[in-house]
Protein backbone atom coordinates (compact mmCIF):
# COMPACT_ATOMS: atom_id res chain seq x y z
CA UNK A 1 0.00 0.00 0.00
CA UNK A 2 1.54 3.47 -1.02
CA UNK A 3 2.67 5.53 2.15
CA UNK A 4 1.25 8.68 2.84
CA UNK A 5 4.28 11.11 1.27
CA UNK A 6 3.29 8.61 -1.87
CA UNK A 7 -0.09 9.56 -2.21
CA UNK A 8 0.80 13.50 -1.36
CA UNK A 9 2.37 13.71 -4.36
CA UNK A 10 0.28 11.92 -6.12
CA UNK A 11 -2.32 14.72 -5.07
CA UNK A 12 0.04 17.90 -6.19
CA UNK A 13 0.31 16.03 -9.25
CA UNK A 14 -3.63 15.68 -9.72
CA UNK A 15 -3.93 19.45 -8.66
CA UNK A 16 -1.85 20.83 -10.83
CA UNK A 17 -3.21 18.80 -14.30
CA UNK A 18 -7.48 19.42 -13.03
CA UNK A 19 -7.47 22.34 -10.95
CA UNK A 20 -9.37 25.26 -12.14
CA UNK A 21 -10.74 23.01 -15.01
CA UNK A 22 -14.00 22.34 -16.36
CA UNK A 23 -14.50 18.58 -16.64
CA UNK A 24 -15.82 18.03 -19.94
CA UNK A 25 -16.21 14.33 -19.34
CA UNK A 26 -16.24 12.15 -16.66
CA UNK A 27 -16.86 8.92 -16.39
CA UNK A 28 -17.43 6.60 -13.28
CA UNK A 29 -17.29 3.16 -14.13
CA UNK A 30 -18.37 1.69 -10.79
CA UNK A 31 -22.07 0.33 -10.05
CA UNK A 32 -23.16 2.71 -7.63
CA UNK A 33 -21.97 5.90 -9.53
CA UNK A 34 -21.84 5.27 -13.12
CA UNK A 35 -25.18 7.18 -13.90
CA UNK A 36 -23.46 10.19 -11.76
CA UNK A 37 -23.02 13.28 -14.63
CA UNK A 38 -20.28 15.57 -13.29
CA UNK A 39 -19.30 17.28 -16.33
CA UNK A 40 -19.53 21.17 -16.16
CA UNK A 41 -18.09 20.88 -12.99
CA UNK A 42 -15.20 22.78 -11.72
CA UNK A 43 -12.09 20.97 -10.29
CA UNK A 44 -11.00 23.42 -7.29
CA UNK A 45 -8.49 21.38 -5.87
CA UNK A 46 -7.52 17.99 -5.00
CA UNK A 47 -6.17 16.95 -1.45
CA UNK A 48 -4.47 14.31 0.17
CA UNK A 49 -5.18 12.82 3.66
CA UNK A 50 -3.02 10.25 5.25
CA UNK A 51 -3.54 7.76 2.39
CA UNK A 52 -7.02 9.41 0.90
CA UNK A 53 -7.37 11.42 -2.46
CA UNK A 54 -10.14 14.39 -1.99
CA UNK A 55 -10.85 15.88 -5.49
CA UNK A 56 -13.02 18.52 -4.81
CA UNK A 57 -15.87 20.00 -6.86
CA UNK A 58 -17.59 23.49 -7.91
CA UNK A 59 -21.02 22.43 -9.42
CA UNK A 60 -22.06 25.35 -11.40
CA UNK A 61 -22.46 24.72 -14.34
CA UNK A 62 -23.39 20.91 -13.32
CA UNK A 63 -26.38 19.05 -12.55
CA UNK A 64 -25.02 18.27 -9.45
CA UNK A 65 -27.10 19.83 -5.73
CA UNK A 66 -23.95 21.11 -4.14
CA UNK A 67 -20.23 21.16 -3.96
CA UNK A 68 -19.08 17.68 -4.17
CA UNK A 69 -15.90 15.50 -3.31
CA UNK A 70 -14.86 12.48 -5.81
CA UNK A 71 -13.32 10.16 -2.83
CA UNK A 72 -10.99 7.65 -3.38
CA UNK A 73 -7.99 5.46 -1.61
CA UNK A 74 -5.41 3.49 -3.68
CA UNK A 75 -4.98 0.68 -1.54
CA UNK A 76 -2.83 -2.05 -2.83
CA UNK A 77 -3.61 -1.76 -6.54
CA UNK A 78 -5.05 1.67 -7.42
CA UNK A 79 -3.15 4.02 -9.79
CA UNK A 80 -3.78 7.18 -11.11
CA UNK A 81 -2.64 9.05 -13.87
CA UNK A 82 -2.28 12.52 -15.78
CA UNK A 83 -2.53 12.53 -19.28
CA UNK A 84 -1.32 15.37 -21.69
CA UNK A 85 -4.02 16.89 -24.18
CA UNK A 86 -4.38 14.52 -27.05
CA UNK A 87 -3.02 11.70 -25.27
CA UNK A 88 -4.63 8.08 -24.68
CA UNK A 89 -4.47 5.60 -22.78
CA UNK A 90 -2.75 2.53 -24.17
CA UNK A 91 -5.79 -0.14 -25.68
CA UNK A 92 -4.81 -3.16 -23.01
CA UNK A 93 -5.69 -1.05 -20.04
CA UNK A 94 -9.12 -0.10 -20.81
CA UNK A 95 -10.30 -2.57 -18.97
CA UNK A 96 -8.95 -1.33 -15.98
CA UNK A 97 -10.27 2.33 -16.28
CA UNK A 98 -12.63 3.35 -12.86
CA UNK A 99 -12.29 6.77 -13.46
CA UNK A 100 -11.52 9.08 -16.19
CA UNK A 101 -11.98 13.20 -15.77
CA UNK A 102 -11.44 14.56 -19.19
CA UNK A 103 -10.77 18.48 -19.32
CA UNK A 104 -10.19 20.73 -22.05
CA UNK A 105 -6.27 20.33 -21.00
CA UNK A 106 -4.93 16.95 -19.38
CA UNK A 107 -7.10 13.73 -18.56
CA UNK A 108 -6.92 11.85 -15.32
CA UNK A 109 -7.46 8.74 -15.52
CA UNK A 110 -8.00 6.40 -12.30
CA UNK A 111 -7.13 2.47 -12.87
CA UNK A 112 -8.04 -0.82 -10.75
CA UNK A 113 -8.77 2.10 -7.84
CA UNK A 114 -10.93 -0.33 -5.17
CA UNK A 115 -12.40 3.21 -3.70
CA UNK A 116 -14.61 5.01 -5.83
CA UNK A 117 -17.23 7.38 -4.23
CA UNK A 118 -18.97 10.83 -4.67
CA UNK A 119 -19.81 12.48 -1.29
CA UNK A 120 -21.00 16.17 -0.47
CA UNK A 121 -18.05 18.43 0.23
CA UNK A 122 -19.62 19.22 3.33
CA UNK A 123 -19.68 15.06 4.68
CA UNK A 124 -15.96 14.26 3.93
CA UNK A 125 -15.87 13.84 7.74
CA UNK A 126 -17.31 10.37 6.96
CA UNK A 127 -14.32 8.99 5.23
CA UNK A 128 -11.34 11.01 6.73
CA UNK A 129 -13.13 11.87 10.02
CA UNK A 130 -11.86 8.59 11.71
CA UNK A 131 -8.16 9.65 10.83
CA UNK A 132 -5.60 10.63 13.02
CA UNK A 133 -3.30 13.82 12.37
CA UNK A 134 -2.17 14.07 8.73
CA UNK A 135 1.94 14.31 9.86
CA UNK A 136 1.70 15.97 5.82
CA UNK A 137 -0.83 18.82 6.64
CA UNK A 138 0.90 21.59 6.40
CA UNK A 139 -2.03 23.90 7.35
CA UNK A 140 -1.86 22.59 11.26
CA UNK A 141 1.34 23.81 13.34
CA UNK A 142 3.98 20.95 13.95
CA UNK A 143 3.60 20.96 17.82
CA UNK A 144 -0.61 20.34 17.11
CA UNK A 145 0.42 17.75 14.72
CA UNK A 146 2.67 15.91 17.33
CA UNK A 147 0.29 16.75 20.52
CA UNK A 148 -2.16 14.99 18.93
CA UNK A 149 -0.60 11.87 17.53
CA UNK A 150 0.98 10.99 20.67
CA UNK A 151 -1.99 11.57 22.86
CA UNK A 152 -3.85 9.24 20.31
CA UNK A 153 -1.06 6.68 20.78
CA UNK A 154 -1.17 6.73 24.58
CA UNK A 155 -4.80 5.89 24.84
CA UNK A 156 -3.19 1.78 24.19
CA UNK A 157 0.00 1.98 26.28
CA UNK A 158 0.03 -1.65 25.74
CA UNK A 159 0.08 -2.14 22.21
CA UNK A 160 2.98 -3.09 20.06
CA UNK A 161 4.88 0.68 18.64
CA UNK A 162 4.74 -0.71 15.30
CA UNK A 163 1.30 -1.88 14.97
CA UNK A 164 0.17 1.53 16.80
CA UNK A 165 2.21 3.30 13.84
CA UNK A 166 0.35 1.39 11.33
CA UNK A 167 -3.32 2.47 12.99
CA UNK A 168 -4.44 5.59 10.94
CA UNK A 169 -6.20 6.27 13.70
CA UNK A 170 -3.86 7.07 15.66
CA UNK A 171 -1.66 9.55 12.46
CA UNK A 172 -2.48 9.37 9.64
CA UNK A 173 0.53 8.79 6.65
CA UNK A 174 3.00 5.53 7.94
CA UNK A 175 2.99 2.83 5.65
CA UNK A 176 4.84 -0.30 6.45
CA UNK A 177 8.31 1.55 5.37
CA UNK A 178 8.14 4.20 7.14
CA UNK A 179 7.40 2.61 10.14
CA UNK A 180 9.96 -0.07 10.10
CA UNK A 181 12.62 2.52 9.06
CA UNK A 182 11.39 4.89 12.21
CA UNK A 183 11.92 1.97 14.50
CA UNK A 184 15.42 1.46 13.67
CA UNK A 185 16.44 5.35 14.26
CA UNK A 186 14.59 5.32 17.14
CA UNK A 187 16.86 2.15 17.99
CA UNK A 188 13.23 0.16 19.53
CA UNK A 189 11.99 -2.97 18.90
CA UNK A 190 8.96 -3.33 16.90
CA UNK A 191 7.07 -4.90 19.64
CA UNK A 192 7.76 -3.02 22.59
CA UNK A 193 4.57 -1.75 24.42
CA UNK A 194 4.45 1.99 23.34
CA UNK A 195 4.32 3.13 26.91
CA UNK A 196 7.74 2.64 27.39
CA UNK A 197 8.14 4.81 23.89
CA UNK A 198 9.03 8.18 24.56
CA UNK A 199 6.65 8.98 21.99
CA UNK A 200 7.31 12.78 21.42
CA UNK A 201 10.92 12.49 19.71
CA UNK A 202 9.38 9.62 17.33
CA UNK A 203 6.83 11.36 16.08
CA UNK A 204 8.76 14.40 15.26
CA UNK A 205 11.13 12.69 13.57
CA UNK A 206 8.24 11.20 11.25
CA UNK A 207 7.21 14.88 10.61
CA UNK A 208 10.27 15.74 9.53
CA UNK A 209 11.32 12.61 7.38
CA UNK A 210 8.08 12.95 5.46
CA UNK A 211 8.16 16.36 4.72
CA UNK A 212 11.72 16.10 3.29
CA UNK A 213 10.10 13.50 1.44
CA UNK A 214 7.87 15.87 -0.50
CA UNK A 215 9.88 18.38 -0.65
CA UNK A 216 11.52 19.59 -4.05
CA UNK A 217 14.79 19.28 -2.87
CA UNK A 218 14.44 15.50 -0.43
CA UNK A 219 14.67 12.33 -1.77
CA UNK A 220 11.73 10.14 -1.75
CA UNK A 221 11.51 7.95 0.60
CA UNK A 222 15.24 7.59 1.08
CA UNK A 223 16.24 7.06 5.14
CA UNK A 224 20.04 6.74 4.67
CA UNK A 225 20.78 9.63 2.97
CA UNK A 226 22.27 7.31 0.21
CA UNK A 227 19.97 7.55 -2.95
CA UNK A 228 22.14 4.39 -4.86
CA UNK A 229 19.49 2.02 -5.34
CA UNK A 230 20.04 -0.94 -2.64
CA UNK A 231 21.22 1.77 -0.26
CA UNK A 232 17.91 3.92 0.92
CA UNK A 233 17.07 1.98 3.32
CA UNK A 234 18.16 0.90 6.88
CA UNK A 235 15.97 -1.89 7.26
CA UNK A 236 13.26 -2.38 5.15
CA UNK A 237 13.67 -5.11 2.32
CA UNK A 238 17.15 -5.71 4.02
CA UNK A 239 16.07 -9.48 5.85
CA UNK A 240 19.27 -11.62 5.69
CA UNK A 241 21.68 -8.76 4.82
CA UNK A 242 24.02 -6.91 7.37
CA UNK A 243 23.23 -4.23 9.57
CA UNK A 244 24.71 -0.48 8.06
CA UNK A 245 25.76 0.11 11.40
CA UNK A 246 27.10 -3.14 13.54
CA UNK A 247 27.18 -5.33 10.79
CA UNK A 248 23.84 -7.93 13.10
CA UNK A 249 21.91 -10.04 10.23
CA UNK A 250 18.48 -7.98 9.82
CA UNK A 251 15.69 -10.40 10.63
CA UNK A 252 11.90 -10.16 8.96
CA UNK A 253 8.55 -11.29 10.31
CA UNK A 254 5.41 -11.37 8.44
CA UNK A 255 2.98 -9.01 10.07
CA UNK A 256 -0.17 -11.36 10.29
CA UNK A 257 0.51 -15.35 8.74
CA UNK A 258 -1.26 -15.07 5.09
CA UNK A 259 -1.78 -11.33 4.54
CA UNK A 260 -2.44 -10.61 1.46
CA UNK A 261 -1.21 -7.15 1.55
CA UNK A 262 1.78 -8.81 2.40
CA UNK A 263 2.97 -6.62 5.25
CA UNK A 264 6.40 -7.66 6.78
CA UNK A 265 8.61 -6.55 9.61
CA UNK A 266 12.16 -5.74 9.34
CA UNK A 267 14.60 -4.89 12.32
CA UNK A 268 18.08 -5.02 13.32
CA UNK A 269 18.16 -7.12 16.65
CA UNK A 270 21.21 -5.79 18.06
CA UNK A 271 20.16 -2.02 17.69
CA UNK A 272 16.55 -2.44 17.96
CA UNK A 273 16.61 -3.98 21.91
Amino acid sequence: MPEGDTVYRLARKLDAGLSGRVLRAADLRVPRFATLDLSGARVRETVSRGKHLLTRLDVEGSSLPGPATLHTHLRMDGQWSVLAPGKRLPRHLEPDVRVLLRTDGPTAVALRMPVVEVIPTAEEATVVGHLGPDLLDATTPVDERVRAAVANLRRRPERGLKAALLDQRNLAGLGNLWADELCYLRGHDPWTPVGQVPLEPLVRLAVKLLAFSVSPSGAMQVTTGDTRPGHQHWVSGRAGQPCRRCGTTILVRAEVPGDPEQRRTWWCPHCQR
